[in-house]
């Protein structure tokens, strides 16, 4: 496994992203502000619309503040949810500069 640079974070996503998680979800998101990010969503087995607003708009701030933030592995299951409600996980977050 490739060392991430010194000032980057990492989010391990719950199994269940949904309604209940969003703003669990929304509040680990801004404690890792201020630095790139890399999510983890290998474990996720259900992704729901509210959760995905929350990673959506994630990807936009940490696009405005000029940091990367990027999905490292995903789930067969957050791969599908994301084909479902057409997005792609490449856009999904914001573009690494």
């Amino acid at each position: 496994m490739t060392a991430l640079p010194e000032k980057t974070a990492e989010l391990q996503l719950e199994a269940v992203l949904d309604l209940n998680a969003a703003a669990g979800l929304r509040a680990d998101l801004l404690s890792r502000r201020g630095a790139d990010l890399v999510i983890d969503a290998s474990m996720v087995q259900r992704v729901g619309a509210q959760c995905l607003q929350v990673l959506i708009a994630a990807g936009k701030t940490w696009q405005h503040d000029g940091q990367n933030l990027s999905i490292g592995a995903a789930s067969p299951g957050f791969l599908t949810t994301l084909q479902l409600t057409g997005l792609d996980a490449g856009r999904l977050l914001a573009k690494e500069n």
